[in-house]
């Protein structure tokens, strides 16, 4: 019979976040479902986390961990394409950051 492994939230409850077997952490379905769904959206869309944490309804550091954690022991052909689109998005955030800043500043001298 397998043990059910608990944690602690911030807010101080016990939530059960998978079950250990032999050892090694399984994950729930729901979990489970979640981490092909996000991996799948961001390799579709080129979502970055952030947009994807936002459809989804969960922190930017659930996503991460979906993603770069989670999604190796389920799919790793998966995993590899989403690296593949983490790595771009991560080099080409500070053109992004560069062009956000650029149309402030334009905006507030239009105003």
């Amino acid at each position: 019979m397998p043990l059910v492994y608990f944690t602690l939230t911030p807010a101080y409850k016990l939530i059960s976040i998978g079950y250990l077997i032999w050892g090694e952490l399984r994950l729930k379905d729901y979990i489970r479902e979640r981490v092909i769904e996000v991996a799948n959206y961001i390799y579709e869309t080129r979502a970055t986390v952030r947009q994807t944490a936002k459809i989804y309804g969960v922190s930017k550091s659930t996503i991460h961990k979906d993603v770069t954690e989670r999604l190796t022991r389920i799919d790793a052909e998966l995993a590899s394409r989403v690296k593949k689109v983490l790595e771009f998005n991560k080099a080409e955030r500070h053109i992004r950051g560069g062009e956000a800043t650029k149309r402030k500043y334009k905006n507030l001298k239009n105003n």
